[in-house]
Order: C-alpha cells, then sequence, then structure tokens
C-alpha cells in the first residue's frame, strides 16, 4: 500500500537560489548608493522565479518598494504578506480603483478614467491616495505624450484625494550602451518634469536594469531593477567595467534526469522528421522533458546540456515531453543521472542568455518559459 506521505516529485526541475538573489538585491542596492530607492520588479511571477517567494526573501534583505504588471498580482502580494510599496504598472479597471484603497497599493495612471475612479474611491474611504504618472518619451507603449502632461498633472491637482507622488517613463534601448536615444529619452523625461515648475517635488524614475547598471546619471531618485535581480545582464555580457552587473549571480538553474541510454549504429534517424540521421555509432541519452516544459523546438539540433559536467547536443527534433542528446563523447552515462540544462554543473556552465541566442530570443523569455513551465523548489546554495 502506498503511503499518502509519499510525495511524487517531477524529474524536471527549476531551483531558485535565494542566495544569490539576495546577493544581487545587496550588490545593486551598494551600487546605486543611499540616496536612491531600488523597485525590485516581480512581476511576470517574478520571471518566473515565483512571485510571492521573491518578494519575501528580498523583504528580508530590506526591499519595501515592488513593481508588478496587474491589480491581480500586487492584491495577491498583500494577500500573501508582503508589505511596503506595491506599484501596479499597467493600469486597471476603473470598476476596481477601490482596490487600491483597500490593499494600499500605489497605481500609475495615464487614463483621465483612472484618475477620476480613484479620486471618487479615495473620497469614499476618506484618504488620500500617491499616483505615479507614466509618461511616453520615446518608447512608444503607455503612457502620455509630454505635450498632454500639465494638463493631466493639473486634472489631478484638482481632484479631491488624489494627488501626483511621481513620474516615471521607460527607456526603450538602455541594454545597448552606445544607443543613441537613451540620452534622448532621459532628456525629454527631465525637460518634461522641468516643464512643470516648482510644483512637483515627487519621485523620479526611469531607469531599468539596463540604465541602473550602465547609465548612473539617470538613477534619479528610484530605479526599477528587473532582470539583473535575477543574475543576468540587460545586454546579455559581463564585462569587467558594468559596476554591478559584473558580480550578478545566476538565480534560476534547470534540471532533469536521463530517462534513458541508448546505442544506436550510423545511419539511425532521430525524433520526428528524422531531422539528424548519425554518422556513426552513437549513444543517445533520452531526457523526460520537452516543450510542454519551455524547452522549445527552437533548440532543436541547436542546444546543448550538462552531463557530468560535460556539454552533450541536442539530437533531433524536440518533442513535447522529450528530448534526445548525444553523449557519444562522455563515458558512463546512466539512468538517473542529472542533467544541467540551466546552470552550473562542475566547471561546465549553461547562461540563460546562452539559451536564448540557441532560441533567437533573450534571457528574460528563457527564464519565464523555464520558470513558469516546471516544478520549483528554493534553495540556498549549491545543491
Amino acid at each position: 500500500m502506498v503511503s499518502e506521505q509519499t510525495q511524487v516529485v517531477s524529474r524536471n526541475q527549476v531551483r531558485i537560489d535565494r542566495r544569490a538573489l539576495r546577493h544581487n538585491f545587496n550588490t545593486i542596492t551598494e551600487e546605486v548608493g543611499p540616496g536612491v530607492a531600488v523597485m525590485a520588479m516581480v512581476k511576470g511571477d517574478a520571471y518566473g522565479h515565483g512571485m510571492t517567494e521573491t518578494a519575501a526573501v528580498l523583504a528580508g534583505c530590506g526591499c519595501r518598494i515592488y513593481g508588478v504588471a496587474e491589480l491581480v498580482e500586487a492584491v495577491t502580494l498583500r494577500r500573501a504578506g508582503i508589505g511596503g510599496d506595491i506599484f501596479v504598472l499597467l493600469g486597471f479597471v476603473a470598476e476596481e480603483a477601490e482596490q487600491f484603497l483597500l490593499y494600499d497599493l500605489t497605481p500609475v495612471v495615464f487614463l483621465h478614467q483612472d484618475i477620476e475612479a480613484l479620486s471618487q474611491a479615495a473620497v469614499q474611504h476618506g484618504r488620500e491616495i500617491g499616483v505615479h504618472l507614466k509618461i511616453d518619451c520615446g518608447m512608444g507603449r503607455l503612457g502620455l505624450l509630454p505635450a498632454e502632461v500639465p494638463a493631466f498633472k493639473q486634472r489631478i491637482d484638482n481632484l479631491p484625494g488624489i494627488f501626483l507622488a511621481g513620474i516615471m517613463a521607460h527607456l526603450p534601448e538602455a541594454d545597448q550602451r552606445q544607443a543613441a536615444s537613451t540620452p534622448q529619452v532621459f532628456s525629454c523625461f527631465q525637460e518634461t518634469i522641468d516643464r512643470l515648475g516648482a510644483g512637483f517635488t515627487g519621485v523620479r524614475h526611469i531607469a531599468n536594469s539596463g540604465a541602473t547598471m550602465y547609465f548612473p546619471g539617470m538613477h534619479c531618485n528610484m530605479v526599477r531593477a528587473g532582470i539583473s535581480l535575477y543574475g543576468c545582464y540587460p545586454d546579455g555580457g559581463a564585462s569587467d567595467d558594468l559596476g554591478a552587473g559584473a558580480r550578478l549571480q545566476p538565480v534560476m538553474s534547470f534540471v532533469t534526469r536521463v530517462a534513458q541510454v541508448r546505442d544506436l549504429p550510423a545511419g539511425s534517424g532521430i525524433s520526428y522528421g528524422h531531422t539528424y540521421v548519425t554518422t556513426r555509432p552513437t549513444t543517445i541519452a533520452v531526457l523526460p522533458l520537452g516543450y510542454e516544459d519551455g524547452y522549445l523546438r527552437d533548440l532543436s539540433n541547436r542546444g546543448e546540456v550538462l552531463i557530468h559536467g560535460r556539454r552533450a547536443p541536442v539530437r533531433g527534433r524536440i518533442c513535447m515531453n522529450l528530448c534526445m542528446v548525444d553523449v557519444t563523447e562522455i563515458p558512463g552515462v546512466a539512468v538517473g543521472d542529472e542533467v544541467v540544462l540551466l546552470g552550473r554543473q562542475d566547471d561546465a556552465e549553461i547562461t540563460a542568455d546562452e539559451i536564448a541566442g540557441w532560441m533567437g530570443t533573450i534571457s528574460y523569455e528563457v527564464l519565464c518559459l523555464f520558470g513558469n513551465n516546471n516544478s520549483r523548489i528554493h534553495i540556498d546554495g549549491k545543491r
């Protein structure tokens, strides 16, 4: 009889290193200095790292400001006991304005209907609520155009129960240190605020991870640390001249275990479509994961994994729940051996940026794919 206490877990496991997360937050905080607040971006389930768990770890480091995309994420954090300021960056449905008062949340605004709904809710609760205004200075996404800002601010000033606590914008190319748009967008941001005169004394923030690491002159009162918190570099690099970036540590690793080892003769086709055919007697290790687990078909015949501290190339098309790797040059591979898809094994390492290169994407997407499609465990240090 099987005990009710028996725990069955997936062989595919994403490990989140709390020690590395703490290290990254502390490093970024030290780099920006005591006069600059750090908003920890935990949207997208903390880039696949687990939103509530990540926020709790950061709270233990002294983090008091968090950024999420949607109201439901902010409410989830509050219900999980996360204190401090929680910013909702993507707006909200006007009928939900009261939730910002009930859960003490900070709205980012860019629509007249939103500030009117917040004003009404604040008056009903006998309170005031501070909002942050989103400006589009060249990103081409959400926000008011600079010319619209004075009238919008005046409307906020005229509404009861609401006040302008901050102004923000976003940099479209801060991950590229030589991009001409970055100083142009920042200049537009500063000039737009300056035209408001001495009437605005709130928080200014425009720096994402790229500007946090590469453009210290753009830190303003607060930076918004996203991918850097999780140990990746906005430009995919790790040069020694990047300040905080040179010392970041990857937080996520992704492992599985060998399901079968097979010896195939030369001329054997592997997986759907036989996109790879062996040219010699070949030892294949079959792994119990595929695109359902975020290990996408784009990695077919491109990706590599680590087994026994050595690289093994992916062979053939990746399936929904299976993929195959060539271990001919790695002796002694057996069923149950640990396989590292992302992370370090012995002296070898596969990074999220390397995987992103094989997939034709960015590290952000790799982390979200792996983290949100697999069982996560949180650890402290190496395992």
